[in-house]
């Protein structure tokens, strides 16, 4: 009866954000996708789905949902591929295991891996964002077969992140992951004056004006506020740190594919230090720098974003 229960209030949850029509934008008001689930590596993961053609599987970062993607969907998929935007584990509509550990990059890594093989699809294009990047850099490294592909948005490779952090500029800008690390504090700050902090986030981060409309924003405050998914949320940050630095260079390896990564300028969090010197674990790299973006490089620059993921796409693809 509890379980039945359960799948009641679930499927009421899905229905009332699932069913929230994407604001007016030129970029997707013409454009339609479809919302499905899977349950892979003992989680239930809700997804948006357009296109057909070769897999590409959009990850967001923190504090976002699928709807990250909004202006890449379909452009991705008019441009002939099968995009699968994800709520990762703990995000809006997929499930939030309630541990700590249940956040771990390998972890993260095999929900992406178990997704793509859920598909039938024997390789996809990973394409990542802030935590989802830095998942996407995860993917390829741990699971080699299956990754044709990879584009990374403003998330630092794991190596390079490590060794960046030793500077005080780089440690300056990471402070809030320390914050992170505190249990109940975060969430309490976050939520106060009905999710302020994000808001703020929202509205000042981005480089380009009205990157995030007030529509916009009221959707991500939406996704966030969900039952236990600040928490959930906020356990990428606190699963990453007690592995510890030794923990994450020990799954680091050398990427042998194809790899773009899209670099706003403008990021308020993430140096542009931490660029340079990656062809020692990323030998196929091509490294594009957008000057007037921010770390929220796809919403900053949606337009040459999609421009030169879909350019990569089909280099790749007529080699």
């Amino acid at each position: 009866m509890g379980r039945f229960v359960f799948h009641a209030v679930e499927c009421c949850r899905y229905r009332q954000y699932s069913s929230l029509p994407p604001p007016a934008n030129p970029m997707t008001e013409s454009n339609s996708w479809t919302h499905r689930e899977a349950v892979v590596n003992g989680v239930r993961l809700h997804y948006v789905e357009a296109g057909q053609g070769p897999l590409v599987i959009l990850l967001h970062g923190f504090p976002e949902f699928w709807y990250s993607w909004r202006a890449q969907i379909p452009a991705l998929a008019a441009a002939g591929y099968h995009v699968i935007a994800l709520d990762m584990r703990g995000y809006n509509l997929s499930q939030k295991p309630p541990r700590v550990r249940d956040y771990g990059i390998e972890i993260l890594a095999r929900d992406v891996a178990e997704l793509i093989r859920s598909t039938g699809a024997a390789r996809a294009t990973v394409v990542g964002h802030d935590w989802g990047g830095a998942v996407a850099w995860f993917a390829p490294m741990l699971y080699p077969h299956l990754v044709e592909k990879l584009i990374v948005l403003n998330a630092p490779h794991p190596l390079a992140f490590l060794r960046e952090l030793k500077t005080p500029a780089q440690l300056l800008k990471s402070w809030y992951q320390f914050f992170f690390q505190l249990p109940y504090l975060p969430e309490a700050m976050i939520r106060a004056r009905d999710y302020a902090m994000l808001r703020d986030l929202l509205r000042r981060a981005p480089s380009r004006r009205r990157a995030f409309t007030k529509a916009d924003i009221r959707l991500y405050k939406a996704a966030i506020a969900q039952p236990s998914a600040l928490t959930a949320a906020l356990n990428y940050y606190r699963a990453a740190f007690r592995g510890g630095p030794r923990g994450m260079s020990r799954l680091a390896r050398r990427i042998d594919v194809s790899t773009l990564l899209i670099w706003g300028e403008q990021d308020r969090y993430l140096g542009l230090n931490l660029t340079r010197d990656l062809e020692q674990w990323v030998p196929r790299l091509r490294l594009e720098r957008l000057a007037d973006a921010s770390h929220w490089v796809q919403n900053d620059a949606p337009q040459r974003v999609n421009e030169l993921m879909i350019e990569f796409l089909r280099e790749a693809d007529e080699r």
